[in-house]
């Protein structure tokens, strides 16, 4: 005799495949539910790790509070910087020349390239304590002294630029020389200003890489024709989930028209938009799920019609409906189980393997699926979360249980005098 209860044997013998429709339905729901998970956990595993992975590159690119003027350029920033380091929140302060520029490849051979890049001009001391920079350089040195300028890997990779070569750059103080000479007779020549590529670095972020030059903020603020000003002051926490604590505190020591932003309102839009892409596709992908939950209750009301006598016999020797019911509901159960245990696997399997997948397609079609011009990220990112995993498999549990409660209700509203009728 059997120790499992009644119900959950007939659940487990009545699964038991045979070769008959009704087993090859239940199957085919095991592998609906498998795919499902599966499928789920790997979508919402990429999308947390993009999450994660572009907050960790904007905590490493960008200052976790920036402090600027909102008509003007920092005159004062020296003064500013010092009441700034005074805060327990700040490890770094530093004065931060951005804006675009015109520049001119001049390489040893072969034709130049004409390309508008950002400038970034930081503090070549700063450069040291900025750890993305100072750890990513890839090629040549982290110098920045005189007219030396740092860029990019995929910027060296699409222009063709050497370390040594060097770079013609026009800035908004060549610019307006040239706007001023127009039309004068004796018109001269506005040179640009001549640099030297020390470094390339990699930070592992295509838009940073492709598209920024960082110098030293002399070298930009000669460019940008500021004077003892900057545009702002790029600070750097201990802690940078303490940014908007850190703003609270600085607000009060500044002056009304200096503004304060921090890293998470900066980049909140794009943040913001995965989280929801994250939460739209975890339902959406929860249909796959809802599917194979079709698959069951069909398998099951397959089964109450072809075992109709024995309900009928079981009930007729005192079974109760809430017993027969069960049978049903643990049928769901069963199969959810099965399902979601070989989704979870095969779900771990498509994480871990996802990059050298792409790799292979990309070798075999020649079709870059995941390209970083796009995305900025060279590699797929994912994060398996705990709670993410634990969210899918119960949600995949409790919608195949549900699955069976047609059926069940179905089985055990029967009667047995109807169910024994033309035995």
């Amino acid at each position: 005799m059997s120790r499992l209860p009644y119900e959950l044997f007939l659940a487990l013998r009545y699964l038991r495949p045979k070769r008959t429709f009704v087993s090859v339905i239940t199957l085919i729901s095991v592998i609906g539910v498998m795919l499902g998970v599966a499928v789920l956990i790997v979508v919402i595993s990429v999308m947390t790790g993009f999450h994660y992975e572009l907050r960790d590159k904007l905590l490493g690119l960008k200052p976790h509070l920036r402090v600027f003027k909102y008509e003007d350029t920092l005159t004062n920033y020296q003064a500013i910087a010092q009441t700034i380091r005074s805060n327990r929140h700040v490890r770094t302060v530093s004065p931060l020349v951005s804006g675009p520029v015109l520049a001119e490849t001049q390489p040893l051979t072969g034709k130049s390239a004409v390309l508008a890049p950002g400038l970034h001009g930081i503090d070549p001391g700063f450069a040291t304590n900025f750890s993305t920079i100072s750890t990513s350089i890839v090629e040549g040195e982290l110098d920045l002294e005189g007219d030396s300028v740092l860029i990019g890997i995929d910027m060296k990779r699409e222009y063709g630029i050497q370390v040594g070569d060097r770079l013609a750059i026009y800035g908004p103080r060549q610019l307006k020389e040239m706007r001023a000479q127009q039309g004068n007779t004796n018109e001269v020549v506005i040179l640009p200003g001549d640099y030297t590529v020390r470094g390339v670095f990699d930070v592992g972020y295509y838009e940073y890489n492709a598209t920024i030059i960082v110098a030293s903020v002399r070298s930009a603020q000669n460019l940008y024709l500021l004077r003892g000003t900057v545009h702002s002051l790029h600070i750097m926490l201990h802690d940078p989930a303490q940014a908007e604590v850190a703003r609270m505190e600085l607000r009060p020591q500044l002056e009304p028209d200096v503004g304060i932003s921090t890293w998470m309102s900066e980049s909140s839009v794009i943040l913001t938009a995965i989280a929801v892409e994250k939460s739209v596709m975890f339902y959406i992908m929860m249909f796959i799920v809802v599917v194979a939950a079709f698959g069951i209750m069909s398998s099951q009301i397959t089964f109450v019609v072809q075992k109709t006598r024995e309900i009928g016999m079981l009930k007729a020797l005192g079974a109760a409906r809430a017993g027969i019911m069960s049978v049903f509901l643990a049928q769901g159960l069963v199969v959810g189980v099965f399902g979601v245990l070989a989704g979870l696997g095969l779900g771990l399997i498509l994480v871990e393997i996802r990059n050298p997948f792409l790799r292979f397609m990309r070798g075999a079609t020649g079709m870059e699926l995941f390209p970083s011009s796009i995305y900025n990220f060279y590699e797929l990112p994912a994060l398996v979360s705990a709670w993410d995993v634990v969210s899918i498999c119960v949600a995949a549990l409790v919608i195949c249980v549900l699955a069976g409660l047609v059926p069940a209700w179905t089985a055990g509203r029967l009667r047995p005098v109807e169910a024994l009728r033309y035995e």
